[in-house]
């Protein structure tokens, strides 16, 4: 069978801004993100909130190419970026003075895509 990519009309906008955003500034990581986001819903990334925790340090930017779930507990504060949260996921990083962004939101701020890492 054909694959023919998100049926989400906003994610499919979401991806074509990725691409662009990689090929005008020169920015692999956006182009990489946009092919995670590509895949289907059921082999996309799902991170607790334990995994960002545990791998990432303090006041770092981290991109999560799928959905942000809320088990375990955030030690130090964490912008994170992904495609959804789940409520406990958002109050968590909250909680712990991070900050809960869109993918859109982080392509905004850090379009250079500098000192980011992809986790999942």
């Amino acid at each position: 069978m054909k694959r023919t990519g998100p049926t989400n009309p906003v994610l499919k906008q979401l991806i074509l801004s990725l691409r662009k955003e990689s090929t005008t500034l020169k920015a692999p990581l956006w182009d990489r993100v946009a092919d995670d986001l590509e895949k289907p819903t059921r082999q996309r990334r799902v991170v607790n909130i334990s995994c960002i925790s545990r791998y990432t340090k303090p006041n770092e930017t981290v991109v999560v190419p799928g959905k942000v779930l809320g088990s375990g507990v955030l030690a130090h504060s964490v912008v994170v970026a992904a495609l959804s949260f789940s409520d406990g996921a958002r109050e968590r990083i909250e909680q712990a003075k991070g900050k809960a962004l869109t993918i859109e939101q982080l392509l905004k701020l850090k379009p250079k895509a500098k000192d980011l890492k992809i986790l999942g």
